[in-house]
């Protein structure tokens, strides 16, 4: 079935162009609809794509940080990466878990899920609370890229 295998194959490329950091599902979302997929479909497969690191950087980013730091190549990376996410961190250290969703919400570079699970890991905001707001933040993203998606796509 051709039509079922080009679904499957625009669904992976927009589960995996979500998980990417920096595109994340800014860029998986357009992706996705450039694939042949709906904008709500592609929204909801860009969420859950979104989501997959999330678990892995809040558990084990300090350890992985911790050790490259030792290093001479990555050690001045790791400074900069950390100075980076203290700098974002100030709403959320303001408003703890509603200015994490916020962090997550707004769709421009610097912000999203990778953004906000470094600066929950670095501000220690537990897994039980950090996950749940990056995923609303996440949804509302998720949201506001469809509609701005959609919007494009009616143009044309």
């Amino acid at each position: 079935m051709p039509v079922e295998e080009n679904l499957m194959q625009a669904i992976l490329l927009t589960f995996g162009t979500a998980m990417v950091p920096v595109l994340e599902l800014r860029g998986a979302i357009p992706v996705g609809v450039a694939a042949g997929l709906s904008p709500a479909v592609a929204c909801v497969v860009s969420v859950l794509g979104n989501m997959v690191p999330v678990p892995f950087i809040l558990l084990l980013i300090r350890r992985i940080f911790d050790w490259l730091r030792g290093t001479r190549l990555f050690g001045p990376k790791i400074a900069w990466l950390e100075r980076r996410a203290h700098l974002k961190g100030r709403v959320v250290r303001k408003y703890r878990l509603p200015g994490l969703i916020i962090l997550v919400a707004i769709p421009l570079p610097g912000t999203g899920a990778w953004t906000g699970a470094l600066v929950a890991a670095l501000l220690d905001i537990r897994m039980r609370h950090a996950v749940p707001a990056i995923f609303l933040g996440v949804v509302i993203a998720g949201a506001i890229v469809t509609v701005l998606t959609y919007g494009v796509v009616q143009l044309f």
